[in-house]
């Protein structure tokens, strides 16, 4: 068990010296329950199903491949004020790194209470709590040792034997919180700003030989939509997040252009636009809305110092949103990016 002990020895420090952070998405505003529980139950419709995948540095042996599964919806709602709205939430994360030799998976429930703070329900305010179950895997099948390398690569057979592979799985229970600020001054327009921790507990990853305290990360982001001609919006949105001493930045704004016209119940829209990772990425942005869909995607240029090894492809992101819409007249202003 040496070598295993030396690997994960290794993995962990690795994730201290390059001061890793939480798997993210560039589509950040289109995950909403990983970038703040206050997000939950915050959209206009009566429930909402949101679908991501990630592949980042597909060129580096499969870096990073990351997938989200959520669905969350408004209860209460003829027991609660007009202006105010309670949402719950559920969602699933998959999150596999090295080819698959390192995986994460995550199970998560949250809640959030929208205060209105007009008599129109234009300006709200929000609380969300987020509790999540994560389960760690070492996948020793996909692990390669010296005794495997030859001049073909790791061809050889290793004499490495796994006698407690229990050891190599953690899990560990996390607590997540927010709040969201939102607002409007008509029916055109929507702004917001949002604080967010995860890892609140700072919860313990435990192997052989080795113990990890996972970083607390705080994001602070914000953005909003304003129409600038009949047919036409301008979405900007951004975030800061900080983790461990590390630090990520992201700028951008999208163009959406009604093809249905003027009084179209559900128009169908399109968008294009650009984000800005600093120091990382540059990231084109399209998408589509139709019907109660909303489909996107991005490809990261990849700008840093890693781009030699990357080929500047810095990975493929696909978003699919789902939101029914009420059947009532009870409209929520609420950010789209």
């Amino acid at each position: 068990m040496k070598q295993v002990s030396i690997f994960i020895l290794f993995f962990l420090l690795g994730c201290s010296f390059v001061q890793a952070q939480d798997p993210h998405f560039s589509q950040f505003f289109a995950s909403p329950l990983t970038l703040n529980p206050a997000f939950t139950g915050k959209f206009n419709g009566t429930v909402r199903v949101a679908g991501n995948y990630r592949n980042q540095w597909p060129e580096i042996n499969r870096a990073y491949v990351t997938n989200t599964a959520s669905v969350d919806f408004q209860i209460m709602q003829k027991n609660i004020g007009y202006t105010d709205t309670w949402g719950v939430g559920m969602m699933a994360y998959s999150d596999a790194s090295a080819n698959g030799a390192v995986k994460f998976n995550y199970a998560s429930v949250s809640t959030a209470f929208h205060k209105g703070l007009d008599e129109d329900g234009y300006s709200q305010i929000g609380v969300g709590f987020q509790a999540t179950y994560a389960n760690m895997l070492i996948n020793t099948t996909s692990l390669k040792f010296e005794d495997q390398l030859t001049t073909a690569g790791f061809t050889g057979v290793t004499s490495e034997i796994f006698s407690n592979p229990a050891a190599l799985k953690s899990n560990y229970i996390d607590l997540n919180a927010g709040v969201l600020y939102t607002g409007s001054s008509n029916d055109r327009n929507n702004y917001y700003l949002g604080v967010s921790m995860y890892h609140i507990t700072r919860p313990k990853q435990v192997f052989t030989g080795a113990n990890y305290l996972l970083n607390s990360r705080t994001t602070i982001h914000g953005g909003g939509y304003f129409g600038i001609g009949s047919t036409t919006t301008l979405h900007v949105s951004a975030l800061h997040s900080m983790q461990g001493g590390a630090n990520e930045t992201v700028l951008g704004t999208a163009l959406q252009f009604n093809v249905s016209g003027e009084g179209a119940e559900k128009p169908t829209s399109f968008y294009a636009g650009s984000w800005l990772r600093f120091k990382d990425a540059i990231i084109p942005y399209i998408g589509l809305e139709f019907d109660d869909f909303r489909f996107g995607a991005t490809y990261d240029i990849n700008t840093s110092s890693l781009k030699t090894a990357s080929v500047n492809r810095g990975g493929i992101e696909i978003s699919l949103i789902y939101i029914r819409r009420p059947n009532t007249d009870k409209y929520i202003h609420c950010p789209k990016f």
